[in-house]
């Protein structure tokens, strides 16, 4: 739960490895400037969301899709009174890279050219992906995924450009940050670290800034929250990842966390930790009601070419 009347569901399917998912509704909720080690691939039902990337503010509304490259730093907060809800998927870049190289002719590193696409086919995909992953059907979920991400990276991929370390500023900046993720239970003040690199205070600041798109403070909060995961997803408890990270104790990592990630640590963790087991328990989908979602879904089974690359089928081409 993220407070009255939003709800907030973080899971893992075992069958989709490599893929975090997420169905929320938040009224009130506001993201802090934030990054993601995975793709964000937020599809809106209802309302707007609003998120800062880029430099500026991007509305997504129903039937929209947020999409955010791994690494780069965003906001969020609802554009309308009554909030937003949505549903998404987090593959991860060697995910998103296995998809490309099968099924586009993308070179290097895949991402999203734009932060909002407009597609309620891909919205209703994305949905039919948390559903499938809900009722335990790894066939219509694993297959629903790479169908979206496919369709995404034709409609508004691009190749991401590789992060050079060219600027004295940011060589400096990229320094600040390993000692940062060195001492993060223990980091120096502004001015200390600047004093070891050689440096002012105000001229770290915007070096860093200008590099990682956030001040040091905020990256480190981050990077502590995203550490605090892999601790959570480990088996550590939250009170112990709160002192191992850095923050002051379970409260101080409690309100980071849900700031960031949307939930609290404690109810992230036993989502991850449990949802397998039910899943287990569930009698296995058989074979017609399997072929039968997916048709509905996206009709006839996707042709491929002779390269072995998906064939658009008319229902992808288009929309619903």
């Amino acid at each position: 739960m993220a407070g009255r009347d939003e709800r907030a569901r973080h899971w893992q399917y075992a069958e989709l490895p490599g893929v975090d998912l997420l169905r929320a509704r938040y009224i009130r909720k506001t993201f802090v400037r934030h990054t993601h080690e995975h793709f964000v691939i937020a599809a809106i039902a209802d309302g707007v969301e609003v998120f800062h990337h880029g430099g500026a503010d991007q509305y997504a509304g129903a039937g929209a899709l947020a999409l955010v490259n791994p690494d780069t730093s965003h906001t969020g907060r609802a554009g309308v009174p009554e909030g937003w809800r949505y549903g998404a998927v987090y593959p991860s870049p060697e995910v998103v890279a296995e998809i490309a190289a099968e099924t586009t002719t993308l070179r290097g590193t895949p991402g999203f050219a734009r932060p909002v696409l407009d597609d309620p086919y891909t919205v209703g995909l994305v949905h039919q992906v948390l559903r499938a992953a809900d009722e335990g059907n790894a066939l219509a979920a694993d297959t629903l995924l790479r169908v979206a991400v496919t369709r995404l990276l034709r409609l508004n991929g691009g190749t991401l450009p590789q992060r050079e370390v060219r600027t004295a500023g940011a060589r400096i900046a990229a320094r600040a940050r390993a000692v940062l993720e060195e001492r993060m239970a223990g980091p120096p003040t502004l001015e200390r670290l600047a004093a070891d690199l050689g440096t002012s205070p105000f001229a770290l600041l915007r070096a860093f800034r200008d590099t990682y798109g956030m001040p040091p403070h905020a990256w480190l909060t981050d990077s502590r929250v995203r550490r605090a995961r892999r601790l959570l997803d480990a088996g550590t408890t939250p009170a112990e990842a709160a002192l191992a990270v850095g923050f002051t104790d379970q409260p101080h990592l409690n309100r980071h966390f849900a700031r960031i990630v949307g939930v609290p640590p404690g109810a992230y963790q036993r989502e991850r930790k449990n949802v397998q087991d039910a899943r287990r328990r569930l009698p296995l989908p058989s074979d017609a009601w399997q072929n039968g979602q997916l048709s509905r879904t996206y009709g006839p089974t996707p042709r491929t070419d002779l390269t072995g690359r998906w064939s658009a089928t008319p229902s992808e081409s288009g929309s619903p």
